[in-house]
């Protein structure tokens, strides 16, 4: 068996490479970096050097193109952290590649800090928004931030402060490992930092003022969080619906007749790897379900501005579908329903007679089950109070089989 060709190695600030990632560099006729990695390791390079370009599909053809002669691939800290090693790993397969890791920036603040690095959420500003952040804004909460630039801790800072944390303790790491290392603490509320080294990372203990955002952990988020007209699944609904739909790591949802983008929204909430996409007719209401989504921390919500069925040909398929409005529509359930895979879920709420009968026929066709969805709230009664009760929710699930 051949050895490996392609060798990602680590490194950091200082500079610091193993005997055996330094053998490896000296032996390498590409050696693929930064501009800031390359000079880092300037001194023990012999063969060609190429700085990585923007976007990086050039630079992974001319990676690709050498193959076997030797390649070096430098990354900062470790290359499977929020780095170019996944990337490489989907193209190179495991034997013809290795990697020498360094501590990640993740692992060298801990250590600054004396933090445990399993009980941090992390998050990346690198060419991502700052909206993702929105969740993880827990009390009590430790979060891993790495920037993009000298400009992200004050934009973070104005996050936190916008959204109720300005107690918020915001940790600036600059330059970890290397001459230039600086750490410097402050509150969201008392940001007044300034250069600050391109190079940095944010550790965040999180507090929260009074009245802060908080998105709840619990599925079934409250109708103030979401600025609507009216078109949203209420609040004890939409938990139910939640909870029929069933979410999964890494599954998608179609969200159609998404009014608000409710459901779609809670749906990612479930975790960062999931995928919605709302189906709206109407400008407004897909306008106001895409902010929505920006405010919750989801921005990666897909917002389709047309009608069902026709607005369903072409997406990529679903995992399990909701159906908020447009039941009785010819052709909204089939199609919805033969996209679905295997195990695949169906769940349509209806509040119409109209919807009800179409629920009915779906049932009678594709099995599943019917439920009817009653909340009554207390409210007042001339000068007492009493339950008024809300429209009644059919609810029909049903599982592909």
């Amino acid at each position: 068996m051949n050895p490996p060709w392609l060798a990602i190695l680590g490194v950091n600030e200082d500079g610091a490479l193993s005997l055996a990632a330094s053998g490896l560099l000296g032996d390498a006729a590409l050696v693929v970096g930064g501009a800031r990695h390359l000079a880092l390791a300037d001194a023990l390079i012999h063969g060609e050097r190429m700085v990585w370009s923007n976007p990086l599909a050039a630079s992974l053809d001319a990676i690709m193109a050498g193959r076997p002669r030797p390649v070096v691939v430098l990354a900062s800290g470790d290359p499977f952290c929020y780095g170019v090693g996944s990337t490489l790993a989907g193209l190179v397969p495991a034997v013809e590649r290795l990697c020498i890791p360094a501590p990640s920036s993740l692992t060298l603040a801990c250590a600054r800090l004396g933090w445990a690095v399993q009980d941090c959420a992390t998050i990346s500003f690198c060419g991502r928004p700052l909206a993702p952040l929105a969740p993880l804004l827990q009390p009590g909460a430790r979060i891993l931030a790495l920037s993009a630039d000298a400009g992200t801790p004050g934009l973070v800072a104005k996050l936190l402060q916008a959204r109720g944390f300005g107690p918020s303790v915001l940790h600036v790491l600059e330059a970890l490992s290397g001459p230039q290392e600086r750490i410097r603490s402050t509150t969201a509320a008392w940001f007044r930092l300034s250069d600050i080294h391109p190079l940095n990372m944010l550790a965040i203990e999180v507090a929260a003022a009074p009245g802060a955002q908080t998105i709840p952990l619990a599925s079934g988020l409250p109708d103030s969080l979401f600025d609507h007209d009216g078109q949203i699944t209420k609040q004890e609904i939409r938990a139910v619906t939640l909870s029929a739909l069933a979410p999964r790591r890494g599954e998608r949802l179609w969200d159609i007749g998404a009014g608000s983008g409710a459901i779609g929204i809670e749906w990612l909430l479930r975790h960062p790897a999931n995928q919605a996409i709302a189906i709206e007719r109407h400008a407004e209401r897909a306008a106001r379900a895409a902010r929505n989504a920006v405010s919750l921390g989801v921005p990666h919500l897909h917002v389709a501005g047309a009608p069902a069925p026709g607005a369903l040909l072409g997406l990529p398929p679903p995992d399990a579908v909701f159906i908020g409005g447009g039941a009785h529509e010819p052709g909204v359930i089939d199609t919805a329903w033969a996209a679905l895979p295997a195990d695949g879920r169906l769940v349509a709420n209806a509040v119409t007679v109209e919807s009800e009968a179409a629920l009915l026929s779906a049932r009678t066709r594709l099995g599943g089950t019917l439920s009817r969805l009653s909340v009554e709230r207390l409210d007042r009664i001339g000068g007492m109070h009493g339950y008024r009760p809300a429209i009644t929710v059919t609810q029909w699930l049903a599982t592909k089989p």
